[in-house]
């Protein structure tokens, strides 16, 4: 035999382990024997049990190496175990590759051998290069439709993440393969398969870590000739078939986007953009725009055209696919390359939707599912805010929203702006927790004045931060002295004819909000100091009004008596025993801390006090 022959290295002699691993080539060969005279005379129970000795054969080395890689010992292309796997692989190969090999046996062994081959496919060396020959082997020698099963079923398979990346990659090559040759049926059998490729996907992006990275990028290449297939059956289509198809290719792409902007090892993120940039061109394939990715609306047409009955279990494998929408044009909006591949058509789209309110409500809505979901990395949120003040334009109050219909966009539009609100309590720096607040304020002042205050108020009411809820009471104030402003205008440019105009309507229901903070519904007063944020913000809200109302022909309209004695005697007079007695406790307590909280309650208290004159006045003169 030719020294250079595959099988002259699996009958070589293998150093004996403790796992005895030199007994493997050898019962191997045994297995193979008892196969190929059970298929030549056509015993198909003897051929199905010599068929699972040679699986289980393989899977006893497989496990050895798993056992090795667990340990930390004898890792490496010395390992006798990884020796031992590349031998018994190229006696798999040299068995099917054989002139006479009877279809039978290849058959036979396409059912069990798929799942170990991949294992030790995994391994160093040549063992990958001759793994993805057997898979090719079988591609090509067995049905399409069975080779598809078999291969959904593998990748089904429990497998140890992130030590079996490289084995799902062997599988979803081998599988790309199949998929071309599929003849008939072709949606059908996508749906079979792709559900099996994006559950691998998701497993293994989210279990490996940082030293993983390589095999996470080599997982989307992979990933990406399964794309390359199914376009190639969308070629091949015409008519409703094609539509189908490329809508699934769409939401395929998409969902991979958002997968590879999730992984958390750095090799993907810096590939992360040549990735959305393949997976692009699925999307423009499949007549994706980006106006219809920002809006989300192709994502809406391409579900709907799949959204049958049957269909549920399928779509929800496209759980992320608004994601990747939304990020295929963040990518596109901060990597370079994208940039210049995009060119003209993304500026086009975003002005196109700058200049339309429905569909620039839609494109910032969009935005909810980047920034508030806790997997994509900061660099990411920090470019989606850039992106979303960029959408909201200049203009920070946006008057002609008051001829739309707000009602249907104002859950959504609450949503996003917790996901903002997420982003300035949490975001690492400075600048961005910044950019976040004036994404906040700039989204809020495009809200319709007649229906801003609601939003703030669910703002506030939904609030767990008490320098959160510092910040938008402070919002409120603003609105109130914008409105008050406003009514002045109005006054002095219909020459006094309105002097005795109405109370900006904001006011009374800013009182609302204070009363929420200075006396919670649970009961009892506010808890101080933990929550001394929210109470001078509230504090200073309550004496603004104090002063817009005392002021103008407007002059007491706001605080009637019975509203002035329920504000001293229920909101302002219970905090004095309680900021005078937390005051007095750290002021004999000479820690850093009481320091500290004797200097945050001194703002409170001076507040306090001024609000209790202004009250006091007005009651005088009730």
């Amino acid at each position: 035999m030719a020294a250079g022959d595959p099988s002259a290295a699996a009958t070589s002699d293998v150093p004996a382990t403790s796992s005895s691993a030199a007994s493997y080539p050898d019962r191997l060969r045994e297995a193979l024997v008892a196969l190929s005279q059970a298929c030549d005379s056509g015993v198909s129970n003897a051929s199905e049990a010599a068929s699972f000795t040679v699986s289980d054969v393989l899977d006893a080395v497989a496990a050895v190496m798993s056992a090795e890689a667990d340990d930390g010992s004898d890792g490496g292309n010395d390992s006798t175990a990884a020796r031992v796997s590349e031998q018994l692989l190229r006696e798999v190969h040299e068995f099917l590759s054989r002139p006479l090999a009877n279809q039978m046996a290849t058959d036979a062994l396409s059912l069990v051998l798929p799942i170990p081959v991949a294992k030790l496919g995994a391994q160093t060396g040549g063992c990958g290069d001759i793994a993805a020959a057997i898979l090719k082997f079988f591609v090509t020698n067995c049905s399409p439709r069975d080779m598809l099963s078999i291969l959904c079923e593998a990748l089904d398979a429990p497998m140890e993440l992130p030590n079996c990346s490289s084995s799902f990659v062997l599988l979803l090559n081998a599988l790309a393969e199949v998929l071309t040759k599929i003849q008939r049926r072709h949606i059908e059998q996508v749906k079979v398969a792709l559900p099996a490729v994006l559950k691998v996907m998701r497993a293994t992006v989210s279990e490996c870590d940082e030293e993983h990275g390589k095999a996470v990028v080599d997982l989307f290449n992979a990933a990406h000739g399964i794309g390359n297939a199914i376009q190639e059956m969308c070629t091949a289509m015409v008519n409703k078939n094609k539509e189908g198809m490329c809508a699934i290719l769409g939401l395929y792409s998409l969902q991979n986007i958002a997968l590879a902007s999730r992984s958390r090892q750095q090799d993907i993120l810096c590939a992360c953009g040549s990735v959305v940039l393949q997976h692009f061109r699925f999307l423009k394939f499949s007549g994706f725009t980006y106006v219809g990715l920002l809006t989300g609306s192709d994502v809406t047409a391409a579900t709907d055209k799949l959204s049958k009955d049957d269909d549920a279990d399928f779509l929800e494998g496209f759980s992320f696919a608004m994601d990747g929408a939304m990020l295929t044009v963040v990518w596109a909006y901060m990597y370079d390359d994208m940039s210049k591949y995009a060119g003209e058509e993304l500026e086009l789209a975003l002005k196109e939707v700058q200049g339309n309110h429905m569909m620039k409500w839609e494109a910032i809505n969009m935005l909810k599912y980047v920034l508030s979901s806790i997997c994509y990395p900061w660099i990411i949120k920090s470019h989606s805010i850039n992106l979303l003040l960029s959408l909201a334009g200049e203009n920070h109050v946006q008057e002609t929203n008051n001829h739309m219909d707000f009602t249907s966009y104002a859950p959504r539009i609450f949503a996003t702006l917790k996901a903002i609100e997420s982003v300035m309590m949490a975001a690492p720096e400075a600048l961005m927790r910044k950019k976040a607040f004036a994404a906040l304020k700039k989204v809020i002042s495009m809200v319709p004045s007649s229906q801003r205050f609601d939003i703030l108020q669910a703002l506030v009411n939904n609030s767990m931060s008490s320098s959160l809820t510092a910040i938008l009471l402070d919002l409120v104030r603003e609105e109130i002295l914008r409105e008050s402003r406003q009514a002045e205008n109005d006054r002095v440019e219909s020459d006094g004819f309105q002097g005795h105009g109405e109370l900006p309507p904001w006011a009374s229901h800013a009182l609302e909000l204070v009363e929420l903070i200075l006396r919670p519904p649970h009961g009892g007063p506010p808890c101080l100091p933990d929550h001394g944020d929210q109470v001078i913000s509230a504090l200073n809200l309550l004496r603004f009004i104090l002063i817009i109302d005392s002021r103008g022909p407007r002059s007491g309209k706001l605080f009637q008596k019975e509203t002035l004695h329920k504000v001293h005697s229920q909101w302002l007079i219970p905090l004095i025993p309680i900021v005078a007695g937390i005051q007095s406790e750290n002021e004999r307590d000479d820690s850093e801390i009481a320091n500290q909280i004797v200097c945050s309650l001194n703002p409170v208290q001076l507040v306090l006090y001024r609000c209790i004159e202004l009250v006091e006045e007005k009651l005088k003169g009730c």
